[in-house]
């Protein structure tokens, strides 16, 4: 088995992170922390802060060089981290001392590594924002469709009341259109620049050293902070705690799939699952197993960013390197988790003959609390409930129907409605048409 499943020519199907996969290499890397040297260099020239002439020459190279980051695993082994090395590569590959000796001026390791970071942060969200509007879309689709159609309703595993199958999906889909909402939000929480300097005073860019952070964030397209964050890993950690919140909204989904797929059950099909080598009658629920266990990675990876999100005081080694573990497979599980979902939006169906059986096996129970509150009308409500309760032990006792039991107790009651799903499934449906309006109608900005 791989170090990761998403470096694994084996299990990288089965945990398809898509295009997110592309940004957690270390190619990817050394490209952010170019574009990161070359525009900070443009912005320290434009302030005179370095020579423009060569902040121009160390722009342009950063856009042309090529650095390979074997080169600098030796030194970054010694030194912790690999700019010290990354900045002597550029200098080298540049073969021009006289504008060379300002690459990466006044800046500090962290600046480089976090703002790099963010570039690629950027079009992991881009991609978080497409999948999730393609779920949505999806299960948005699928709650219109059968908004009308009843299932039963299950609490502690029993039947409760009657539901819509419209009604199961929209309370699969509500938290992931919050969570669809709060991304521009997210954007401004996580996007940050960094440029502080060794400490985090910014104090060898001198007085302009705000002024040259304000337009670096600006070449980038990130947000400035206005202030270090070198110590304060909130934008990661708003990264981690959003993506808990979509693994256990998609968790929800994915154990209610397991559910509702078991044998005796089998009220949803899936569109697509997993055979056994041994036995041929299995039909496996692979996709929901595996948002289940990328919901695990998640929250486990979660918490390791939380035991590291008090870091001791200007820079803490153990607990950026603990970022380094961690970011990058909770952005890939996070991508991964999408695409399951938005798979399984596009293919998972009601069995709708399954739920019908569902509604008429158990004597009829399930319209015990519709019973009830009918003759709450005419009765005092514990005189009501006490009646139907009753009935039910007398159903369970004799095999009898507890509709042809409520016929006989109380004749002039209108049993066929009671006993109706179609007319037992309260705001469900109007629930389900609300929530297909809603994720149906996203806007979404396109990844790339």
């Amino acid at each position: 088995m791989a170090g990761s499943v998403y470096d694994s020519p084996l299990l990288a199907k089965l945990f398809n992170a898509g295009e997110v996969s592309k940004l957690f290499t270390d190619s990817a890397e050394m490209r952010a922390l170019l574009i990161v040297e070359g525009a900070l260099a443009k912005a320290q020239g434009a302030a005179g802060v370095i020579p423009e002439i060569s902040a121009a020459a160390i722009h342009r190279a950063a856009m042309e060089v090529q650095i390979d980051p074997a080169g600098l695993a030796g030194a970054t082994a010694t030194d912790g981290v690999c700019i010290p090395a990354f900045v002597a590569a550029f200098r080298t590959a540049m073969e021009a001392p006289e504008h060379s000796q300002y690459i990466h001026f006044g800046a500090t390791s962290q600046d480089i590594l976090d703002t790099g970071l963010m570039l690629r942060l950027r079009q992991v969200l881009a991609q978080y924002d497409a999948l999730l509007a393609e779920t949505l879309s999806g299960l948005g689709k699928l709650a219109k469709a059968h908004a009308e159609l009843p299932m039963a309703g299950r609490t502690y595993g029993q039947h409760a009341t009657p539901v819509s199958f419209g009604s199961v999906i929209a309370h699969w889909g509500a938290p992931l259109l919050d969570l669809h909402a709060e991304l521009p939000a997210l954007r401004e929480r996580v996007l940050w620049v960094s440029l502080s300097g060794a400490a985090g005073t910014g104090a060898a860019m001198g007085p302009k050293a705000e002024a040259i952070r304000t337009a670096l964030a600006a070449a980038l397209g990130l947000r400035d902070p206005r202030r270090s964050w070198h110590s304060d890993r909130s934008p990661i950690l708003a990264l981690s705690g959003w993506l808990a919140r979509l693994g256990a909204a998609l968790g929800k989904m994915a154990e209610d799939l397991l559910v509702l797929t078991m044998t005796g059950i089998g009220e949803v099909i899936l569109g697509t699952a997993g055979g056994s080598s041994t036995m041929p009658q299995k039909q496996n629920p692979v996709k929901p197993s595996a948002i289940l266990a990328l919901t695990r990675q998640i929250n486990a990876l979660n918490g390791a960013l939380l035991s590291a999100g008090s870091p001791t005081l200007e820079r803490d080694g153990s607990a950026w390197f603990t970022e380094w573990l961690t970011v990058p497979q909770l952005c890939l599980s996070g991508a991964a988790i999408l695409e399951q979902a938005r798979s399984l939006s596009q293919t998972l169906a009601p069995d709708a003959d399954a739920m019908r059986a569902a509604l008429t096996s158990g004597q009829g129970l399930i319209y015990a609390e519709a019973l009830s509150f009918a003759l709450a009308q005419t009765l005092p409500r514990p005189e009501a409930q006490a009646a139907v309760k009753n009935l039910c032990l007398e159903a369970t006792k004799t095999g009898a129907h507890l509709a042809e039991l409520a016929a006989g107790a109380f004749p002039d009651m209108d049993v066929d409605a009671l006993f109706d799903p179609a007319r037992q499934m309260g705001n469900a449906p109007a629930e389900a048409r609300r929530f297909a309006k809603a994720a149906t109608s996203l806007e979404f900005t396109k990844a790339g």
